[in-house]
């Protein structure tokens, strides 16, 4: 099954937090001109008709939930009298929840969840229902347009029907640490180490010279020159990232075989073993609470994860009641964002909004998704700072609200709008999730110490024994598809 989110078994005392001033934001937000009646007013006048009804909507459980049972669900409730009804299920069983439902003919969801990498399998069994129609019934087409191109092209269609709405603009990002990068004394130090001028790395390579070299500069200063989180679900997204960033393929695409043991996966396997002699003791173990606890305790140079990691290190909503756990920041205003090398980063795991074909409110559940997914009500949703909901509208980078959150929030947006524009898309095939606890397995053998040509042979060998028993005809074709799409390979 898909690996957890990193967010989602962190335990929070849940709050009635308020709507920290969204409410008053809502109310500008959907004055519109009569005569351009927007997505949200138009989602608004139609579920009206459906009072007193309630829809149930599955959500990744923690944080996330919070959206829907804090913020967006109140106000649904208050605009329609629609009462909006969370389940939440961890990511780890939502695909089986959402499949069990459809099989059993039950229609206990009415609105989904779906990470994009599980439509092909969603779709293709009929557990979402197209929206097309819906779409063009009730005026959502033009502001569908306006989601960043990766997202929108990528993470919404099924052999050219769209089944859900990308949501969520999950993008791996560089931080590092500005002041350091800037520091006259630290660029000498490490110039007269390596012979080089000290730079954010765009290559890999570059950043196995400078990582290595920042951690014997910074050593007196307990600094060292890099950490990621290693653990295998979160480390299999960025091995993905990072093989096809160095020109790998997944598979031969006339035979279906995998590739995943070429020469360029062994070389990516033995340099991120190797990296890990520079960065801190143990860091095999670390996830995503123990890297970023690294991060903003100033511990490391630089690191790579997902949007939150951004917006936390600036101090942004950690001073909310839920985000207690999320360690204090040493190095407000001292980070600096940029794109992990290579250039195309990870769309790691994401999000997008759908309506399961079972369900007996259709279109009341759409009604929801599309006002949820509206570019009024969106851009409120990725700034609570406790939902996690990252920006996915080219409106969210450039929002002059959002950019004012803290000095260098410009700087961030234009990372994460340039990850938007170069992201790659997770693998996505029939039964994606066996395919990926292959490669899960895969770091933790690495980290074991085994051989990494050993461990690629094997894991190539599982992999063609699954498309096999899939059938190669069958997935050869989902694979072509998912490998034409802009996001699957860098262009």
């Amino acid at each position: 099954m898909q690996p957890l989110k990193p967010w989602e078994d962190v335990m929070v005392t849940r709050r009635k937090l308020g709507w920290i001033g969204m409410a008053a934001t809502f109310a500008v937000s959907l004055a519109q001109p009569a005569w351009a009646e927007s997505a949200a007013e138009r989602a608004v006048k139609e579920a009206q008709q459906y009072k007193g009804q309630t829809i149930t909507i599955v959500w990744e459980a923690g944080l996330q939930a919070l959206d829907p049972l804090n913020f967006s669900g109140p106000k649904w409730k208050e605009l329609t009298g629609i009462d909006v009804k969370v389940v939440e299920v961890s990511t780890a069983e939502m695909f089986t929840k959402i499949m069990q439902d459809y099989k059993s003919g039950a229609g206990a969801y009415d609105a989904l969840n779906v990470i994009p990498a599980w439509m092909p399998d969603l779709a293709n069994a009929g557990a979402l229902e197209p929206l097309d129609s819906y779409v063009d019934k009730f005026g959502f087409r033009e502001e569908l347009q306006k989601i960043a191109p990766t997202y929108r092209d990528n993470q919404m269609m099924v052999d050219g029907k769209i089944f859900g709405f990308p949501d969520d603009g999950d993008v791996f990002l560089m931080y590092y640490r500005k002041d350091l990068f800037e520091d006259a004394a630290v660029k000498e130090a490490f110039k007269a180490k390596t012979g080089k001028d000290l730079a954010v790395p765009t290559t890999w390579a570059d950043f196995d010279v400078t990582g290595a070299a920042l951690t014997e500069v910074l050593k007196d200063k307990g600094i060292y020159g890099a950490a990621f989180f290693r653990q295998p679900p979160y480390t299999m997204f960025m091995l993905q990232e990072r093989f096809r960033n160095e020109g790998g393929k997944f598979f031969d695409a006339d035979t279906m075989k995998a590739t995943i043991n070429s020469d360029t996966m062994v070389r990516v396997l033995t340099e991120m073993r190797e990296e890990n002699k520079f960065m801190p003791p143990g860091v095999e173990q670390f996830g995503f609470v123990e890297n970023l606890a690294a991060f903003l305790q100033g511990q490391t140079a630089m690191t790579i994860s997902w949007p939150p990691y951004g917006r936390w290190a600036a101090g942004y909503g950690t001073d909310q009641e839920v985000m207690s756990w999320v360690p204090k920041s040493t190095i407000a205003g001292k980070v600096g964002y940029a794109l992990p090398p290579g250039g195309h980063p990870q769309l790691a795991a994401g999000f997008a909004l759908s309506v399961s074909s079972t369900s007996k409110n259709k279109e009341a559940a759409y009604l929801f998704i599309q006002w949820l997914n509206s570019e009024d009500v969106s851009l409120q949703r990725v700034q609570l700072p406790y939902a996690l909901r990252d920006p996915f509208r080219d409106s969210h980078f450039t929002s002059p609200e959002y950019l004012a959150k803290w000095p260098d929030a410009k700087d961030y947006l234009a990372a994460l709008q340039a990850g938007a524009n170069s992201g790659l898309l997770d693998l996505s095939l029939l039964q994606t999730d066996k395919y990926e606890e292959v490669l899960r397995q895969m770091i933790s053998k690495l980290w074991a110490g085994e051989d990494p040509k050993t461990i690629a042979d094997a894991a190539a060998a599982e992999w063609d024994a699954i498309t096999e028993k899939i059938g190669v005809d069958q997935q050869k074709a989902v694979y072509a598809g998912w490998a034409s799409k802009s996001g699957a390979y860098p262009k």
